[in-house]
């Protein structure tokens, strides 16, 4: 199970393994949010506006046409979780607990969150808390890990 939330909208996003993906605004009934399938045309790209990464531009120059959309926060994974968004390259650091409620969200959305060598990002399997490069998917029609190659 993970929460997200979001204090300057009042927006919050949860999912719960066997439950589904939810998003909740204010006080409103809260509403089913899956990923977006198939991919948009042109894709839905989000990034990070404080950790911004030039390897990623280089990256996406093999994907076609694409939106890049920045913003802060483990928004990014609700973004792709409620079908905003096609896909979340992170290329720079974060930790564990920057990632582990939103990722919850994403997969039970329909999504995934993948190491750059195709695992699924897992916690508290090493000595340290930083994650590997990962994306976040929702569309499953494209081959993401091929597109983004690791260049780690």
């Amino acid at each position: 199970m993970g929460v997200v939330h979001v204090p300057v909208s009042g927006r919050s996003y949860f999912g719960a393994s066997g439950l589904g993906a939810f998003r909740r605004d204010g006080n409103a009934e809260a509403v089913k949010i899956s990923t977006r399938q198939p991919a948009a045309n042109p894709l839905v790209v989000v990034g990070s506006r404080s950790h911004a990464n030039p390897d990623l531009e280089d990256r996406l120059g093999s994907v076609g046409p694409y939106e890049l959309v920045s913003m802060g926060s483990s928004l990014k994974f609700c973004v792709v979780a409620e079908g905003e968004a096609d896909i979340y390259p992170r290329l720079g650091p974060t930790s564990e607990w920057d990632t582990a409620a939103a990722q919850a969200v994403v997969e039970q959305a329909g999504g995934q969150v993948l190491e750059l060598d195709g695992k699924p990002l897992s916690y508290n399997a090493k000595p340290e808390i930083l994650n590997p490069h990962f994306m976040v998917i929702g569309p499953v029609d494209h081959d993401w890990l091929a597109l983004l190659p690791d260049g780690e």
